[in-house]
């Protein structure tokens, strides 16, 4: 593969933005990013040039269960598929493949089929979808009383053997694990899931605010979509929400769809936990990319209206929202700047997935997954692992 060059009006890398910048590509990974007065490009390089554009890391979704008409728990190779080139079009270029609580039986199943689809999507040479980075976990070990729209029936305790059994099913493929802390078996799980490399993120929980920081001493270290689905914050019972914001080594996630979250508690957020401790993420379902009408979260049916899902209780079940979209909503609903708005949308989630040497950053020896934005933060094409997508 020649060297391809990469010129724009402005590179964020995320954490520095460099005026008319270059990014050197060279067999999927990043040679060399800077001022275009201080790259030398080889003569037979493959040149694009973006113009006034924006370049910046690809974005990376650790929570996504579904898009482009697919779910996740379809744990197919074809299902995965579709929701990568879905992804890959709104600047997405890495996520976790995120389940939703299901019958033992079933998620074993999904979890051995689902490893095997993710090995086989790392295996494809040009790079013509987001790449799934593993699984997040999340059920069945959350509370019956803000399990949102997962299904009752099938939530339990937290069990170290399940849990067990659950992580050899997925082949070492598993990430994150979603937990309430404060139910039964809580401790010991978080304890083996530290063990074994796993993240634990606290969320879909009623716990008070001890009951959090414990779990936080146990292992715990992120929570998943701040505010929702956890006991609401109160003056008298700050709860988990509150241990969240306090808990300065905890990272937590934004649902920055403007639904989910509003703009207030988008700017406290900011303010308690700082950009650095922050990942945005879209829980987007396998209604994302496509019109309005029914869908499946899992076996979950979901109905879209006006962007927005909804079971027929009328509980909110993920989003569409994309991460492109995210940035964007930062930017005018929280009035962060654009290098802050990235940063939560790369270089975080690497940082907490332990890739921040490789992914979520435009720097030597990292992957080349690149976005190409507009002035409107638009997304006009990727690289991914290299190739052009545009």
């Amino acid at each position: 593969m020649p060297v391809t060059a990469v010129l724009a009006g402005r590179i964020y890398t995320p954490q520095r933005c460099i005026e008319q910048g270059c990014v050197l590509i060279k067999d999927s990974h990043i040679r060399a990013v800077g001022s275009r007065g201080e790259i030398a490009v080889p003569a037979d390089a493959r040149v694009y040039d973006l113009g006034d554009d924006i370049l910046a890391p690809g974005f990376i979704d650790i929570h996504v269960h579904g898009a482009g008409g697919h779910d996740v728990m379809e744990g197919t190779r074809e299902a995965l598929a579709r929701i990568g080139q879905t992804l890959l079009k709104h600047g997405t270029t890495a996520y976790l493949a995120t389940t939703v609580t299901a019958p033992k039986d079933t998620t074993l199943r999904v979890l051995e089929s689902l490893s095997a689809a993710i090995l086989s999507a790392r295996e494809e040479i040009t790079g013509k979808e987001a790449l799934p980075l593993g699984i997040h976990l999340e059920g069945p070990f959350i509370s019956l009383l803000r399990r949102g729209v997962h299904p009752a029936a099938h939530i339990q305790p937290a069990s170290p053997e399940v849990l067990q059994e659950m992580l050899d099913a997925a082949r070492g493929e598993v990430r994150i694990l979603t937990l309430a802390p404060e139910i039964a078996g809580a401790e010991a799980s978080i304890r083996l899931a530290r063990e074994r490399g796993v993240i634990v993120a606290l969320g879909h929980s009623d716990a008070t605010y001890e009951e959090t920081l414990h779990a936080i001493e146990c292992g715990a270290s992120h929570a998943v979509h701040l505010f929702n689905a956890m006991r609401p914050f109160h003056h008298r019972d700050t709860g988990i929400v509150g241990a969240v914001l306090m808990h300065k080594r905890l990272t937590a996630e934004l649902i920055a769809d403007g639904v989910h979250v509003d703009a207030a508690a988008l700017c406290l957020a900011l303010a308690a936990k700082g950009v650095e401790q922050l990942v945005l993420v879209t829980d987007g379902t396998s209604a994302t990319g496509m019109p309005d009408g029914r869908y499946y979260l899992g076996t979950i049916p979901v109905t879209v209206q006006v962007g927005v899902c909804r079971t027929a209780e009328g509980k909110l079940a993920g989003s569409v929202l994309t991460l492109d979209r995210a940035v964007r909503n930062m930017l005018a609903l929280a009035r962060v700047d654009l290098t802050q708005a990235l940063t939560m949308a790369t270089l975080n989630p690497a940082r907490l997935l332990g890739l921040s040497a490789h992914r979520g950053v435009l720097a030597a020896d990292a992957a080349a997954d690149l976005v190409w934005l507009d002035s409107q933060l638009h997304v006009r094409g990727t690289f991914t692992r290299g190739y052009p997508n545009f």
